[in-house]
């Protein structure tokens, strides 16, 4: 019966995510504690929600051969949970066909019951890789990514067909749960779980909640992908001579400020945090960030020429993150990149004119394409023969195959290679 709970929970936050644009992490856990699941079934709506909306392409192609008429939203929702639980989890056929239909009752009506029996039943007359064949499906549905993803990481990559598949595999993974350690705050060994391969700071967890660590709780440590970590690391790097004063621009929801914060502590640095909305301002506070404004970093509170270094994490498409956040995959769209490239290179821009000469800015995305990573860089170098571009991928010179395709210089992370998001950084020093 607690079963049929989560499985409800599940279709509410998919519809969710459908219609009100919800972040699915973010849904699934308030749902979770107002209806009080417990951890087993939490676990299992949370495999739920994130499966499907991982292989909803995939499932959609079957479901498509097998309905040749429209469906309702919610009715699709109902089948491509049935479709999961059937054809990539251990949940019995006839189980996953009865409560289907049950929750298609308690949900939606009586009326669609039968379809839904009917459909999921023809489903689970094959697996997966046998309806991918069956269908002819192209490497697109088959990994279920957008095709217009795929093209634009193909691009990313260098056009090297077996490494892209081993990327889409990734983003069809579900990330561990990485911790940081803040240092100065705690030590790495202090925490749970095995040490990150990548970052220095990081823990990797094999399972538990993260919330009920007291080094979490107390801020000590928090949740944060090594990727990020990295990030934050290596813009603290490069020399730039006697500094005292750092600057986050883009700063929610506060990882990289925390450790930016926790890294500055250790040099005598003060750090401020800047955040364009309210809530995400109150986000990087939460997390132990002592200044934080809230404001357009296009429009800065601040003197130019303030601060010695400037991260600018930018808002992007978020591809980066897509074994992370995997309804971004269906929420983006390819309309989206020159509004967001735009917004990138204007924040940088202001970021340039935020640093002392001499001093370094950092631009990151959690996103490789190229629109918003090597070509915003290479148009802003263009413009401003003051800028030096540095080596980035050198200050972390224990990552292997860590550059940019695109832009030698830059690092570029990757699921596949390095158990990170797919986070992007390129350093750029003003002449002093």
């Amino acid at each position: 019966m607690s079963a049929d709970l989560a499985r409800r929970l599940a279709l509410d936050v998919l519809r969710a995510v459908d219609t009100s644009g919800a972040y699915a992490n973010l849904k699934l856990g308030r749902l979770s504690r107002e209806r009080r699941l417990n951890a087993r079934d939490a676990a299992f709506a949370t495999e739920l929600v994130s499966g499907t909306l991982r292989m909803r392409g995939a499932y959609d192609a079957v479901i498509d051969a097998l309905v040749n008429r429209s469906l309702d939203p919610g009715v699709r929702d109902v089948l491509r949970l049935g479709s999961h639980q059937i054809l990539s989890m251990r949940v019995p056929v006839h189980a996953a066909v009865a409560t289907s239909v049950s929750l298609t009752k308690t949900a939606l009506g009586h009326r669609p019951s039968g379809l839904v029996n009917a459909v999921l039943r023809r489903v689970a007359a094959r697996s997966l890789e046998e309806w991918m064949e069956v269908l002819e499906a192209p490497l697109h549905v088959r990994t279920s990514h957008p095709e217009w993803v795929v093209s634009q990481l193909r691009d990313a990559l260098g056009g090297d067909e077996g490494e892209l598949r081993e990327l889409l595999a990734a983003d069809n993974e579900p990330p561990k749960v990485t911790l940081v350690a803040r240092p100065g705050l705690i030590e790495r060994e202090e925490l749970p779980g095995e040490p990150s391969a990548v970052s220095p700071y990081g823990v990797v967890l094999e399972s538990g909640a993260p919330g009920g660590l007291a080094a979490v709780r107390e801020g000590r440590a928090g949740v944060q992908d090594a990727g990020s970590q990295l990030v934050a690391l290596a813009a603290t790097l490069p020399e730039v001579g006697a500094e005292d004063a750092w600057l986050d621009m883009c700063a929610g929801p506060g990882g990289k400020a925390a450790l930016l914060q926790a890294l500055g502590d250790q040099r005598g640095v003060r750090v401020l945090a800047n955040e364009a909305t309210g809530h995400r301002a109150g986000l990087v506070r939460a997390a132990g960030v002592r200044r934080v404004v809230c404001g357009d970093g296009r429009q800065p509170a601040w003197t130019p020429g303030r601060f010695d270094r400037v991260l600018v994490d930018a808002p992007c498409s978020g591809l980066g993150a897509l074994r992370r956040r995997p309804e971004a995959r269906w929420r983006k769209q390819p309309g989206d990149l020159p509004e967001l490239v735009a917004l990138q290179g204007q924040l940088l821009r202001s970021a340039v004119d935020s640093v002392r000469p001499g001093g370094v800015v950092a631009y990151a995305t959690c996103s490789p394409v190229v629109a918003e990573t090597a070509d915003v860089i290479g148009e802003l170098l263009a413009q401003r023969p003051d800028l030096t571009l540095l080596d980035a991928a050198a200050q972390l010179p224990w990552l292997d195959a860590a550059r940019s395709v695109k832009l030698p210089q830059a690092l570029q992370l990757w699921p596949h290679r390095h158990g990170t998001d797919a986070m992007f950084l390129a350093l750029l020093r003003v002449a002093g």
